[in-house]
């Protein structure tokens, strides 16, 4: 009876390609709901599309293997559906005007998807199971413990607005006498609304006692500012 059950879950059978596309779709649906949730641009259809284009991939290599040629290479679709997932995340990963990169976990989660398509494809459960947990737990759960260590963090990278050169000048002077450190900064005509002005990317290292609220806050009111953000 084990035997038999074994067999079922790791051959390649009506049964088992059911099981295993099944799954490809509750895991590509689990990770591509919480994205789709959220707002990001590849969702619940993407994800179980990639997923199950991934499995299937998997199961059609499995089965030249098994049923036609024992020497063809078992793991050569796969390395050619994470080739074309790169292209995928490619599309997905942006870099806004203000250096900002944005896509870049919903592209990780994607070839997530891929992999965990690819490991159900030629019977690894186990794996996909523990894997798909783990994903969705990462994009769900952990942003909260992200934003809780990232506001306590003396680092921050601040994007800025100002009217002219003049006040560039005076502003990073009162930067650095509020007892910040400036790491870096850039220096953009180009991305400033108003026509004279100019915008900032600064990377800083602030005191201990003040938060990334307050020094937004106090930066903010300072002679010639149109604009102070934060980047993620």
């Amino acid at each position: 009876m084990e035997g038999g059950l074994m067999e079922w879950l790791y051959g390649i059978n009506l049964a088992s390609i059911a099981l295993r596309l099944s799954l490809a779709v509750l895991f590509g649906g689990i990770v591509g709901l919480e994205r789709g949730a959220n707002k990001h641009q590849a969702g619940l259809r993407t994800h179980i599309l990639v997923c199950v284009g991934a499995t299937l991939a998997m199961m059609t290599n499995a089965y030249i293997f098994e049923s036609i040629s024992h020497t063809s290479d078992p793991g050569r679709l796969g390395a050619q559906v994470i080739s074309g997932i790169g292209f995928l995340g490619v599309g997905l990963i942006l870099v806004t005007s203000r250096n900002k990169v944005k896509g870049l976990t919903t592209a990780a989660g994607l070839w997530a998807s891929a992999c965990i398509g690819l490991a159900l494809g030629i019977g690894f459960y186990a794996g996909a199971i523990i894997a798909g947990s783990f994903v969705f737990c990462s994009l769900a759960l952990l942003p909260r413990l992200e934003v809780y260590f990232y506001n306590r963090s003396r680092m921050m990278s601040l994007f800025v607005e100002l009217d002219c050169m003049t006040s560039v000048r005076e502003f990073l002077s009162s930067v650095r006498s509020k007892g910040i450190t400036i790491i870096e900064t850039h220096i953009n005509k180009s991305d400033a609304i108003a026509c004279d002005g100019y915008s900032l990317d600064l990377s800083i290292r602030i005191p201990k006692k003040i938060s990334h609220v307050e020094v937004v806050e106090l930066l903010s009111v300072l002679p010639g500012v149109f604009l102070v953000e934060e980047l993620e």
